[in-house]
């Protein structure tokens, strides 16, 4: 089994919280622009905000990925925008994971910071789909690793 670290520098067990999700299959663009969205949140507002995206009644502001992104009008200052659904189900089990860690360790989740937020390429599942004449396709699925640190404020 491979022993994953952190990308986050200078972690002190006393102050900072952190959890994640290794080699979650959605997809690396959506959980870029969250990773954005939710960074400076407040951990009970991250989840609240992530459950809405989840039912689409608020996007996640897309600001490097936006070429054939759609507007959205409650978006405020930056136009484009989606609702990545199955990113935010996955981020929000990993806020709750941050959640469960905050309450073992003894600090309020309501005054919880996210000050770290990162989601980079994993591990690639490389399937290939057969095409006519004896020739194939490829069809690669990036996998994503999901980082989260909170600091109570």
């Amino acid at each position: 089994m491979p022993e994953f670290g952190y990308s986050f520098q200078g972690y002190d067990p006393a102050v900072h919280v952190r959890a994640s999700g290794r080699e979650v299959n959605i997809s690396p663009k959506a959980a870029r622009e969250i990773c954005v969205a939710i960074k400076g949140m407040k951990l009970t507002s991250a989840i609240e905000y992530l459950e809405k995206v989840e039912k689409k009644e608020l996007p996640v502001p897309y600001r490097r990925h936006k070429l054939k992104v759609g507007h959205r009008k409650q978006l405020s200052g930056f136009p484009s925008g989606a609702y990545p659904v199955k990113a935010a189900r996955a981020f929000i089990n990993v806020l709750r994971n941050l959640q469960n860690n905050v309450e073992f360790k003894g600090l309020d989740p309501d005054r919880v910071k996210i000050i770290h937020a990162a989601a980079y390429p994993g591990r690639t599942i490389k399937d290939y789909i057969p095409r006519a004449y004896g020739r194939s396709t490829p069809n690669f699925h990036q996998l994503v690793h999901i980082e989260l640190v909170g600091k109570e404020e």
